[in-house]
Parts: structure tokens; C-alpha cells; sequence
């Protein structure tokens, strides 16, 4: 994006005084944006005019350090836009046209001055949305800065690339595969690239991602249309059987979603039996492009994740694939139940790790340790509850009994099985994804027991109370046990929670 100033502004920030502090938050905003600033020829030459030679040599010499709109568009030739904004009677009219017809003729994006003048002129090009004065541009670019800061584990840091070594072991596979890998990862440091990285016994690196926010146009083959997304541009995880891998899938797509990017994509060489493409192939990854190098005779190939999806994208897909292969978006209609499931706060806190209101960490937790299945989108719950209604593609939304009583969760039925009395079957059921040990498992199923597999969705905005539960006759009484509402009840959930129907399908 390109921004054109008035002199004005440059004039006042030059000189020998203290700047305007809405001019140094937006210059600040400029530079985290990488917008480009530009400033218009016609104004350089009307200060090359100054007749105070030492003055002039002074302005002149600051402005080299901004770019110059040199190949700019002429308005004397244009008699509908010269109408309009009338003949020019001086050189500050001129000039002020110039600027004008930078906006209108579309060589720049917007006008920042604060020239009265040029603004009443603006209105009568129908440009007021595009000239705009120091604190308007503040608050049209504030809203773009990205929002890096997200729920994560306590044992996953945030942190800048340039706190890293480049030289770490975790890093070889990528110079193996990368050979400018080095000069590429010291570059992109003292960009000030950011990144979420986790330390094994304190010290020992053992993952990584870093990312980056693009609106841009990929350059691949086929080309993919300039889009606002979050790029992996590198994940390596060598700390394996923790779940990190899913973590940062999570994480990114939170990431994407609080910044209002449409896509997350990466590029990578694919291997055999390559545990990065099953992972994001999982939760919806497709490959749609291929990049080639000089360097290399294998392609590297595009995976793009779209995180709005339309109707006809999902046409003859079964709910519980809509919940897999485009989370987060999700099927809600009449055909898939809706269920209520109590949870304790014991249980909510370790299989929930991202709950804003979650409390207190464990001691795993500040020994810088995760809880795995606090990692996952894809979690189990176990219950000892006589139901057999539930099936896959099937909503499901957690209660947080005893302390909060609110409705707080939704997930959706990937998988379920009634019944089970075994516990080494279970227990390779659920993997790592449950919050109970083997010797609790073992302790369960002395009973006969439901596994739910499920993906977690989302929080609802506006958790609901019982108290709210009981006045909507959401909810009879307390909740025992799982309970089915009809989908009149889940619509009064939908609307009081927050649920954002941008992400359900019906």
C-alpha cells in the first residue's frame, strides 16, 4: 500500500522540534505495516522555489530519505475532474491539485494532510474516504496491526526469531532441504519476525513456528490471488508425542481468525511417509500450488487452509467431515443432535488449557511441562452415562459444574463408542487425548463406559448461566448426566452464546 503525504506533515516532523504525538504513532504504524510513504515531485518542487537558500538545502536533504511518486498522473488535461475542483489560481493550487489527482487518478491508496483546503476539495470528488488527516489515518491503520497476542500453554513462549540460534540442531533438516536456510533465518530476524518456540529442560529447543501476516499475491504455479493470510513459514518440531504439532495448527488458526485472515498456507518439500502432510491434510490443509526453485529439482509444493468456506463448498459433505476437513466451520441443522455434557472444573482445567477463565496452572505446567491433551483440537471425553444418542457429526456443548455453572464449550461428535469394559482398548482409543491416566481408565470401566471423540470448536463469547439455562427452559434442573435439547433450545444457545454464524452451516 502506498500512501502519499503533504510536505506539510514532513515539514512539521523534520524540523528542530518535539513531533506531534499522533503524527509518532502513525509513522510507528506506517513502519509495522510496511506501508510505503510517498511523497508527490510537485511538492519537492515548489520547495526547491525557496528563495532562503540554507533553508531549502536543510528541507531538501531530509526529504531524500522518503520515496518520490515521479511517474505521476497530470491533471490539466482532465476538464471533469478541473470542474470540480476549479481552476487553479496560485502554485499552492497547483500543487494541492496534484495531490488531489494522485488519489483520484488511483496512484497512490490515500492522502494524508491537514490542509483545509484540499479536504473541502475532497468532497467534491468524492474522495473524503481517501483524504484524510493525521488522527483519521491513525484510526484506518490501527485496526490492521496484527493481534499476536493469543491463548497458549504456559511451557509455549512467544518471542522474536532474533532470540534464536540459527545454528541450533533443530534447525538442520532445514538446511539440509533449504540451502540458503541460514542467510534466510538471519534476514528474517532483523526484520523482526516473531515465533512460538518451546525449551526442553529450560534450555534445549524443541519446537518451532514461525510465522508471518501477508497480503499478498503467492507466487507460485498456479498463481494464488493476493488474500490476507497467516503463513507457517516454518514449523519443525523435534520433541515429538506431545501433541505440539496440533498445538501450533491451533494456535495458527486462532491466530488467522482473531486477525480476520481468510486463509493459513505453508510451503514444504513433501517426503514419504511424511508426518507434517498427514497432520495438516487432517485438519483441512490442500495442496493447491507448487513453487520452483533454481536451486532445486523437486518442486515444493503449497498447502492452503481456507477458514471461510461458502454453501456450495460443502454440498453432499457428512456434518462430522465439515467439522474435520473445514474446521473451525461446522454443520448445526436439524439432522445432528445437540447435547449437554457436565464437566468438572478438575477435568474442564486440564483438557481445556486455552480457557480464558481457566485459573490456576498445575505444577506440570510451571515446571514449563504441557498437558498433552490440553494440546489437541481433537479430545475425548469419558462418562459413565446410560446414553446411546449420540453420534458422529453430532454438537456437543460443555457445562462447567461447581464453581462457574455456565455453558462454556463446543465441540463436535467425530466418533463414539458405547459400552466398553476394556481398559487397554480404551486406552488406545483415546490416546493422548484424554485427561485420564491408564490407572483411572482402569478405575472407569469396572463400570461399563461411553468415549466421545470430538472436536473442540470453539468458547462460546457470551458463556451462558444456569440461571440463564433455567429462565430460556434451555435446561429442567441441573445437569446429571448428558442431555439432549431440541433444536429450538440450541438456536436460543446460538443466539445467547455469541456463536458466530459465519462459521455454521444448516
Amino acid at each position: 500500500m502506498r500512501v502519499l503525504l503533504d510536505t506539510n506533515i514532513i515539514i512539521g516532523r523534520e524540523d528542530n522540534k518535539i513531533i506531534d504525538e499522533d503524527l509518532q504513532i502513525l509513522m510507528r504504524i506506517f513502519n509495522q505495516l510496511d506501508i510505503k510513504i510517498i511523497l508527490h515531485q510537485k511538492s519537492i518542487e515548489d520547495i526547491d522555489r525557496d528563495r532562503d537558500k540554507k533553508r531549502k538545502q536543510i528541507t531538501l536533504s531530509k526529504f531524500k530519505t522518503y520515496n518520490l511518486l515521479e511517474d505521476f498522473p497530470d491533471p490539466s488535461d482532465n476538464s471533469k475532474f478541473l470542474s470540480l475542483v476549479g481552476k487553479p489560481k496560485n502554485v499552492n493550487d497547483v500543487i494541492d491539485n496534484y495531490l488531489l489527482y494522485a488519489v483520484y487518478h488511483n496512484a497512490v491508496n490515500f492522502l494524508v494532510t491537514e490542509d483545509i483546503g484540499i479536504h473541502k476539495k475532497a468532497k467534491k470528488l468524492d474522495l473524503s474516504e481517501r483524504i484524510i488527516s493525521i488522527l483519521d489515518a491513525v484510526s484506518l491503520f490501527k485496526k490492521e496491526i496484527p493481534k499476536e497476542k493469543i491463548k497458549r500453554p504456559y511451557a509455549l513462549k512467544a518471542t522474536s526469531m532474533s532470540r534464536l540460534n540459527v545454528l541450533d540442531p533443530i534447525f538442520n533438516i532445514l538446511r539440509e532441504e533449504y540451502p540458503r536456510f541460514n542467510d534466510w533465518f538471519n534476514e528474517k530476524a532483523r526484520d523482526g519476525r516473531n515465533c512460538w518456540v518451546y525449551y526442553r529442560n529450560g534450555n534445549k529447543l524443541g519446537a518451532v513456528l514461525i510465522y508471518k501476516f501477508e497480503n499478498e499475491e503467492i507466487a507460485s504455479i498456479p498463481k494464488l490471488p493476493k488474500k490476507k493470510r497467516v503463513k507457517i513459514a516454518t514449523i519443525v518440531v523435534s520433541y515429538t508425542g506431545q501433541k505440539i504439532g496440533e498445538l501450533f495448527i491451533k494456535l495458527s488458526i486462532n491466530l488467522a481468525l482473531k486477525n480476520n485472515r481468510s486463509e493459513i498456507y505453508l510451503t514444504h518439500f513433501i517426503k514419504d511417509n511424511d508426518p507434517l502432510v498427514a497432520l495438516i491434510e487432517d485438519f483441512g490443509f490442500k495442496k493447491e500450488a507448487i513453487i520452483k526453485h533454481e536451486w532445486s529439482e523437486i518442486p515444493e509444493d503449497v498447502f492452503v487452509k481456507k477458514l471461510f468456506i461458502s454453501h456450495d463448498e460443502i454440498q453432499s459433505i457428512e456434518p462430522v467431515q465439515i467439522s474435520k476437513i473445514y474446521f473451525p466451520n461446522f454443520y448445526d441443522g436439524k439432522n445432528v443432535k445437540k447435547h449437554i455434557i457436565p464437566i468438572r472444573p478438575k477435568y474442564h482445567n486440564r483438557l481445556f488449557t486455552d480457557f480464558p477463565r481457566r485459573g490456576q496452572l498445575t505444577i506440570n505446567e510451571v515446571l514449563n511441562e504441557f498437558l498433552i491433551e490440553g494440546n489437541t483440537i481433537r479430545k475425548t471425553y469419558l462418562t459413565h452415562s446410560s446414553t446411546k444418542k449420540i453420534a458422529p457429526g453430532d454438537i456437543v456443548f460443555f457445562y462447567r459444574s461447581k464453581d462457574m455453572k455456565e455453558l462454556v464449550s463446543l465441540g463436535v461428535v467425530e466418533k463414539v463408542e458405547y459400552d466398553l469394559t476394556n481398559k487397554e482398548y480404551v486406552f488406545n482409543l483415546v490416546g493422548k487425548r484424554t485427561v485420564y491416566s491408564l490407572s483411572e481408565i482402569e478405575k472407569l470401566v469396572k463400570k461399563p463406559i461411553t468415549v466421545i471423540l470430538f472436536n473442540h470448536h470453539f468458547y462460546l463469547k457470551n458463556p451462558i448461566s444456569y440461571k440463564e439455562l433455567i429462565k430460556s427452559n434451555i435446561l429442567q434442573g441441573r445437569p446429571q448426566s448428558i442431555t439432549e435439547i431440541e433444536h429450538q433450545k440450541y438456536l436460543s444457545i446460538k443466539e445467547k452464546g455469541g456463536i458466530n454464524e459465519r462459521f455454521t452451516f444448516n
